[in-house]
């Protein structure tokens, strides 16, 4: 395919205007179509261009990023990346709460601006081109299920790990505020997101769920009902004792949380007695990690195309012939519900 890339960018900045064209501009398979200073001006644009992506300030006049991108997935569907300078705390959860308005990504303005050659240039660049066309997906809220009982064996875990990047936050947020707050299970959960980005995150989540949210302490043992993520930079193991480590050993794949890390250390402590789960994601990171699971004995589910912002990760973990389950995203906590309670009954002795 060799049609462009198009893209319309919103920013109140006309310096950070002219920036952003002339980078994307530059780019072989990117043609900017149109620019604007506020929401206003940038849904007429939608509306009569029809952009591959839009890419939109948080914060503008008369319209800002937030009604816009309401307004866009509402009446003009399409993949929306935030750029935004929000890395102040403050400031952040207007992030996530554009995620949860549908927007697939956010990336971090650097604080000394774009530069044409940058690394941060270049990034934002491949991320376009990576979004462009994909499917985007409304968001919906779930009523929780009740649980529903199969038959058959089923292992018994005593851990549930998950691995996402792109679209990946707005997923985790619809999942976890399903949870009851007895959940019986610790989580461990890898999300790939800029750096900057991941203590707002985790708020933001830890809002959405009676379950307990936060970044794992060195040597701290998973507690159940508390959802773990990695130190900012650093890759997130269990070891041989059954504590958490934080360890900043070099990137695998390209990525610091790797997904892959994670996975791959459970079976030493947990045996079979996992559950993985592989989200939206552009990339294979957390392939390999899974069929190290499935190897084990554990369980293994991936979402679905249907309900994945990007079908990368899931799509080559099922072609692997690695996965047991391929769920929308829906269905997904009356899953990890199943999974739970057979481990409580099986720990406690009590019948089906």
């Amino acid at each position: 395919m060799n049609e462009k890339v198009t893209v319309v960018i919103a920013d109140d900045s006309p310096i950070v205007r002219s920036v952003l064209q002339n980078i994307l501009s530059s780019s072989p398979g990117i043609e900017v179509v149109g620019v604007a200073s506020n929401g206003i001006e940038a849904l007429d644009l939608v509306k009569r261009l029809n952009p591959s992506v839009l890419c939109t300030d948080l914060h503008m006049p008369k319209m800002d990023g937030m009604e816009l991108t309401r307004r866009v997935m509402k009446e003009n569907p399409l993949p929306i990346i935030v750029i935004s300078v929000s890395v102040v705390k403050d400031k952040q959860q207007n992030i996530f709460e554009l995620l949860d308005a549908g927007a697939v990504d956010v990336f971090a303005k650097p604080s000394g601006g774009f530069k044409p050659d940058s690394e941060e240039a270049k990034e934002l660049v491949e991320k376009i081109k990576i979004v462009a066309g994909i499917r985007v997906i409304r968001k919906n809220h779930f009523k929780h299920q009740a649980e529903t009982r199969t038959k058959g064996p089923v292992s018994s875990p005593a851990v549930i790990a998950i691995g996402a990047s792109t679209g990946g936050p707005q997923i985790l947020h619809t999942i976890f505020s399903q949870l009851p707050e007895n959940f019986p299970l610790p989580i461990l959960c890898v999300q790939h997101i800029s750096t900057g980005f991941l203590d707002s995150l985790i708020t933001w989540l830890d809002e959405s769920t009676p379950l307990h949210v936060a970044i794992a302490h060195q040597g701290e043992i998973p507690k159940p009902g508390h959802i773990y993520f990695p130190q900012e930079d650093h890759h997130l193991v269990i070891n041989n004792q059954g504590r958490l480590r934080n360890l900043d050993s070099p990137p695998v794949g390209n990525h610091r949380p790797a997904i892959n890390v994670t996975f791959n250390s459970l079976p030493g402590y947990y045996g079979k007695n996992i559950v993985t789960l592989l989200l939206s994601g552009m990339g294979e990171d957390g392939v390999e990690g899974l069929q190290h699971i499935a190897r084990s004995g554990g369980v293994t589910i991936a979402q679905d195309e249907a309900t994945s912002v990007v079908f990368g990760m899931p799509k080559a973990a099922i072609a692997l012939g690695i996965v047991n389950k391929v769920l929308p995203m829906e269905k997904i906590p009356e899953a990890l519900m199943h999974y739970a309670l057979e481990h409580s009954r099986r720990s406690t002795g009590t019948r089906a």
